[in-house]
């Protein structure tokens, strides 16, 4: 079944397919109608997948129960975050952003055994493994997007939704933010980080990943020297993956050593790159044995899946995993794009990194902005002309607006004085009512002009067209009491506001280590201490 017939067939009126070819009461036409109900039957909903797996409408429904009882489920965010869905393309179509975590708990017999380091049972599990996964409002492409698990970045206020413990906002690696209030934590620290709303979450432990892979079956990987990840004099620990040089199917448990491997891959970024490797190479054979129209092979899937996955509860069912599942199935191979974001030497600690200004920033506003990872599309975000308030702007001197020093950010500490800098440009415009916000540690990616109700909508804009903000950045929002200016870490300096470019597609930073999802020519280098 390939992508280009169900599209098609999706939007085909009823009774096209009959009249099509040679004619609607021919055998042809007859024959050429039966991929049309095939692939109605796979627009169904997970229960009637279950009764076409099962045969009986009892058994179907029962098991579909089963499934929707293994699901674990928790609360989409616990965390302290502003970020805003994007707003809808020309054809009403949004993106979807999916967060999968990969937990290192050893809180059960089956993970220490997988796992090692007995000593750490009972601990709060870490957040190793941390991927956003980007669908186009288009659904025509996808980016998935890794952060290593030392990079230090800002952690909001998160409250555990189990137990109700408050954690302050701190600043420290990324992969405590699962010990800090769960998955939910971590979705709201990526969409501060990125300014990214993510829609869902998934989580998925050791036991999950080697039940995952043996469902999926062998998976292609490929090193150029002999591999294996063990312990070694002063550095501990290891996957224990052992392989020779070449290429390799793996499965079960010598999966997870593979997506668990750093030390022989050099490092975390290492790690991220064979991650992605395994991933591209798993959608490429799941694609191939097209598991969506083999009822054994999807059941074998199903299972594993609900028993491995947590997830967010706006998902927490079969039939929104499989609708979900669906939709990223529809995505070609050669427009998935993995990426890790760029990143630099922490200056504070040389064994964590952080987020590479520049890069970063760049690679942030593409997904917000929904422009493609690849060069084979362009943005489904079309631009549309700024419009004016229908409410007219009070006279300059008349109109009281706050500026606020929101450029700290997760690399750099924030701007001194830029919200008296700013508010000093705006008096001698002419806004005699200006005045700057002493609060400190506000962080904002991109300056914005806010407002809290239509009638200051005049007002918000005349603020932004007298520094030459763009209209597109003037937003409503309940979280303030009037106009507010709020200078973002785009504008650390000066008294004009710098021009912003929009990125175009496929123009990801240098430093992205991007990866094709149909290239499978990749092969992971292996550090000398780690070959045989």
């Amino acid at each position: 079944m390939s992508h280009s017939v169900v599209r098609e067939d999706e939007k085909r009126p009823e009774g096209v397919a009959e009249a099509e070819g040679n004619g609607g009461g021919s055998r042809h036409g007859r024959r050429r109608a039966r991929p049309r109900r095939k692939h109605r039957v796979l627009r169904w909903s997970a229960t009637t997948l279950a009764v076409l797996i099962l045969g009986t409408a009892g058994a179907g429904y029962l098991y579909y129960q089963h499934l929707n009882g293994n699901l674990g489920k928790g609360e989409r965010s616990s965390g302290d975050s502003k970020a805003k869905k994007a707003a809808p393309n020309a054809a009403g179509q949004t993106p979807l952003n999916i967060l999968l975590i990969g937990s290192d708990s050893r809180n059960s017999d089956e993970n220490v055994k997988l796992g090692g380091s007995k000593d750490n049972r009972g601990n709060p599990p870490l957040a190793d493994v941390q991927m956003l996964i980007h669908l186009s409002a288009d659904r025509e492409s996808a980016a998935v997007v890794s952060i290593p698990r030392d990079t230090r970045v800002d952690i909001p206020k998160c409250t555990d939704p189990k137990s109700g413990q408050v954690y302050p906002a701190t600043n420290d690696i990324i992969n405590t933010t699962l010990a800090r209030g769960g998955a939910g934590c971590t979705l709201a620290t990526w969409q501060n980080l990125t300014g990214v709303y993510i829609d869902h979450w998934m989580t998925i432990d050791f036991a999950g990943v080697v039940r995952m892979a043996d469902a999926v079956g062998g998976v292609e990987v490929c090193v150029n020297q002999n591999v294996h990840d063990r312990p070694l004099p002063g550095v501990p620990g290891g996957s224990g993956l052992k392989m020779k040089a070449g290429r390799k199917e793996i499965k079960g448990k010598q999966a997870l050593q593979w997506l668990r491997t750093r030390h022989a891959f050099y490092s975390d970024l290492g790690r991220a790159k064979a991650q992605h490797m395994y991933m591209n190479s798993m959608i490429r054979t799941l694609k191939s044995q097209n598991v969506f129209t083999d009822g054994g092979r999807l059941m074998d899937l199903a299972e594993a899946a609900t028993k491995s996955l947590t997830v967010s509860e706006e998902i927490g069912s079969v039939k929104k995993l499989y609708d979900l599942g669906m939709q990223l199935k529809s995505v070609p191979t050669d427009r998935i794009t993995m990426t890790t974001m760029p990143n630099t030497e922490d200056s504070q600690d040389r064994n964590h990194l952080v987020p590479e200004p520049a890069g970063a920033a760049k690679m942030w506003q593409m997904l917000r902005d929904d422009v493609p990872f690849d060069d084979k599309g362009s943005s489904s975000k079309k631009k549309t002309a700024e419009k004016a308030s229908k409410d007219p702007a009070a006279a300059d001197d008349q109109i009281a607006v706050t500026v606020q020093n929101a450029t700290r950010s997760s690399t750099l500490g924030p701007a001194d004085g830029r919200a008296r800098a700013v508010t000093d440009v705006l008096l001698g415009k002419g806004f005699a009512r200006a005045g700057a916000d002493a609060t400190a540690g506000l962080s904002e990616e991109r300056t914005v002009v806010r407002y809290p109700s239509a009638e200051l909508e005049g007002d918000a804009q005349r603020i932004a067209k007298s520094l030459g903000i763009p209209l597109s950045s003037v937003k409503r929002s309940t979280d303030v009491s009037g106009v507010t200016l709020v200078v973002g870490s785009d504008w650390r300096e000066g008294t004009t506001y710098p021009k912003q470019s929009d990125p175009k597609a496929g123009d990801l930073p240098k430093n992205s280590d991007e990866l094709n999802g149909a290239d499978s020519s990749k092969c992971m280098d292996v550090y000398k201490p780690y070959q045989w």
